[in-house]
């Protein structure tokens, strides 16, 4: 048995809308992973629209299980919290990693480091 099929019209169109949003918004992200050029520029383009995309996603899961069980479903929103604070995290560790790495190697491709006092 599929719950789904109790899900009424107007939630099915809204849980569907909200996942085709979000999906958009990963595959774009997924897009500029492939097109741009350098990691600098690659490493922006799946971190911000796969998020806002996520968000999208768990804002149909809160939609859809909240009508089919009649209550506010919120826990699926730690999910948002915990991919809130630990994607810019990672963002920051691997670029700072790439920028060591790339000045250690001489590369005419990022800033020098700024003087230590």
């Amino acid at each position: 048995m599929n719950h789904l099929e109790s899900l009424p019209p107007w939630a099915a169109i809204v849980v569907g809308l909200l996942m085709l949003s979000g999906a958009l918004l990963a595959f774009t992200g997924s897009l500029g992973l492939l097109r741009l050029k350098n990691f600098y520029q690659r490493v922006h383009a799946p971190t911000l629209s796969t998020t806002l995309g996520t968000f999208l996603v768990i804002a149909a899961s809160v939609v859809c299980f909240s009508v089919l069980q009649q209550r506010p479903v919120f826990h699926e929103l730690l999910i948002g919290v915990f991919l809130t604070v630990t994607t810019p995290i990672t963002l920051m560790l691997l670029v700072r990693a790439a920028l060591y790495r790339d000045r250690e190697e001489g590369s005419d491709a990022v800033p020098r480091a700024p003087p230590r006092d």
